[in-house]
């Protein structure tokens, strides 16, 4: 477990995603960067852009944020990378999101890891 500046601790698959989506902070991509491989392009978005594919209406999904223009929650995408789905089935699984979707849900997972942490009982030291 990693801890945050403010006490809490942030959840493996939290840090997985952040872990994940750091080199897209990146303008330029690197050959051989990780995140190339990993999602199959070299075309990156800033932050900014991605967190503009998710959109939250209180009309729909009561108010939970999902993929801008569709009834797909974010909760839903990390919990399907954080149970180990590929990004390839997920696509395959949902035909109507894109692999920047996917990306958008991990920036706004780490968007939120910022301002929130999950309560996790602490470990003695040693163990």
């Amino acid at each position: 477990m990693v801890t945050t500046r403010d006490s809490g601790l942030i959840p493996t698959a939290v840090r997985r995603a952040a872990t994940i989506l750091a080199p897209l902070d990146v303008r330029t991509p690197k050959p051989g960067l990780a995140s190339d491989v990993f999602w199959g392009s070299v075309d990156v978005m800033n932050r900014e852009q991605l967190l503009q594919r998710i959109w939250i209406d209180p009309g729909r999904c009561s108010g939970q944020p999902c993929i801008r223009g569709h009834r797909i929650w974010v909760s839903l995408i990390l919990d399907l990378l954080a149970a180990g789905e590929s990004v390839e089935t997920i696509l395959k699984d949902y035909p109507g999101i894109s692999r920047e979707d996917v990306q958008a849900c991990i920036a706004y997972g780490s968007e939120m890891a910022r301002e929130r942490f999950v309560e996790i009982p602490l470990e003695p030291a040693g163990t």
